[in-house]
């Protein structure tokens, strides 16, 4: 019986991953990333973030060249390709399909005044039935940002995706896009189901800047003749899903439903969960997108509680404050010896951009509390982990305040959820078990291509082989020290906000 395999791509800001899964056992077969550190990001200016997408369709040939000599798996038994990616980002082409300009990305800060402003003068309740958001520093508004700032290269613009529309557009010459990425943008209007006209001619945006929109799950295009020459593909094998990298990760987790909860914590941290009716933060700190499996008939919205400063923060810390030489498992048996709350030592970890959990606020990272004759490098270690604990559980507040229900966390064995330090001060603040899973984005959106492609019938059917590692429960002796330290931490927190 002839093998066939999935290919399933993650665009992140540190990193393009591509990883091949068998499609009858579900079992990767093989993975790799590039570059092996973390990719540049341009910042020209304070609170700005760019990056050059050839950088990831680069880095994406890269991997998908290592996995395929790995693993020995020829273009031929490739049968779908599933996309994720960093979420919020902006591409620009020209008519030749010609990228104009470096993609400003997701944590640029540049474009908050555009959203702040469009919120204001389009109403907020407009907005937030519409568009179950502020405008904020979306692609939208970084668009905006372009039109006013850049308008000789706006002018040229033929169409404007996500990082994921882009690379789909690469491999297959095709320009097209989803609900779920248009809602991540603040392109789509919830109340009326099509593209959010309100916002676009608020803006002075031309209708045709969008591209095709094509369902989640579906045959959305397939690999050129010119791709898979490049990157030893078959011709024609179709690009059958794709989704932002945080509905994906709850994907990747089989997290489909009301109520089910999904968190990453890599280069920023996420808890993601699923709501079955249309709802929003009155604030716009936490953020509701449409969920992979969302329809006109039935709602799928998930609800998206974003912290710029978490992997970057303890990245961060490894290189200019741990010893030298150093790597992450030895920060945390550093850590590990000084107490919860580390002796007073707090951290806040908004280092990364404007924070939409503090209202599109832009605070910088601090540290406090240090005594020079107390406190040495394992303190700051250990509160720097703490700070993006501390960071989840006031975003998680609010999403309870709109009736989220978080007494289970589904997460992949990856990036902060390695760290026992990590795993437990979110199990003892939050009240929560965490269960980890052996997968990841790229693993998660080779699968979702399974059930684009009518691989698999289903969701269940496509995760059923899905493997629990770890289970990680809060530590009720210790409840009141987790609590204490996080009151602590939150009333540093409010003094400066």
């Amino acid at each position: 019986m002839k093998k066939e395999y999935l290919l399933g791509f993650d665009v992140g800001s540190s990193s393009v991953k591509a990883s091949l899964v068998d499609s009858v056992s579900g079992k990767c077969v093989a993975t790799a990333f590039y570059p092996e550190h973390e990719a540049p990001i341009i910042a020209y200016k304070l609170g700005w973030a760019e990056q050059d997408p050839q950088m990831w369709w680069e880095n994406a040939k890269l991997s998908l060249k290592k996995i395929m000599a790995d693993s020995g798996v020829t273009g031929e038994e490739i049968v779908a390709i599933g996309i994720s990616y960093q979420m919020h980002g902006l591409v620009c082409v020209d008519k030749e399909l010609n990228v104009l300009r470096p993609s400003i990305i997701w944590c640029d800060s540049r474009a908050v005044p555009y959203g702040e402003k469009a919120f204001a003068d389009l109403r907020q309740d407009k907005c937030l039935s519409h568009l179950l958001n502020s405008p904020g520093n979306f692609t939208a508004a970084k668009l905006a940002w372009v039109k006013d700032c850049e308008p000789e290269l706006y002018d040229k613009i033929f169409k404007v995706m996500l990082p994921g529309d882009y690379l789909a557009m690469r491999l297959s010459g095709t320009v097209n896009t989803t609900v779920s990425g248009l809602s991540e943008g603040m392109f789509w209007d919830f109340k009326n189901n099509k593209v959010a006209d309100f916002l676009m001619g608020y803006y002075g945006f031309d209708s045709s800047l969008i591209p095709d929109v094509v369902p989640t799950f579906s045959v959305q295009s397939v690999v050129s003749e010119e791709a898979a020459n490049e990157l030893g593909l078959k011709p024609g094998t179709p690009i059958s899903y794709r989704a932002g990298d945080q509905p994906n990760n709850a994907l990747s987790l089989n997290v489909f439903n009301p109520g089910e909860i999904a968190s990453t914590a890599g280069t920023s941290g996420v808890v993601y969960g699923v709501l079955g009716d249309v709802n929003y933060d009155n604030k716009s700190r936490v953020n509701t997108f449409a969920h992979v499996n969302h329809t006109a008939e039935q709602a799928r919205l998930g609800v998206l509680l974003c912290i710029n400063g978490t992997g970057i923060l303890n990245a961060w810390i490894r290189r200019n404050v741990a010893p030298d030489g150093i790597g992450y498992a030895e920060m945390n048996d550093l850590a590990a010896d000084i107490p919860i709350g580390s002796d007073g030592v707090c951290v806040i970890p908004f280092g990364n951009g404007a924070e939409r959990v503090l209202e599109n606020k832009e605070m910088g990272c601090s540290i406090s509390g240090i005594n020079f004759n107390k406190h040495g490098k394992a303190h700051i270690v250990r509160a720097a982990q703490e700070g993006i604990v501390f960071s989840f559980c006031y975003g998680m507040e609010i999403m309870q305040q709109m009736g989220m229900n978080i007494n289970k966390i589904h997460a992949g064995k990856a990036n902060m959820f390695l760290s026992p330090l990590f795993r437990d001060t979110l199990a003892g603040v939050s009240g929560a078990t965490i269960e980890l899973y052996d997968t990841d984005g790229s693993v998660g959106a080779a699968k979702g291509a399974g059930i684009g492609a009518g691989i698999y019938n289903d969701n269940n059917e496509a995760f059923a082989t899905l493997e629990k590692l770890q289970v990680i429960e809060p530590d009720v002796k210790r409840a009141e020290e987790y609590r204490s330290a996080y009151m602590h931490w939150k009333e540093l927190l409010n003094k400066n906000l």
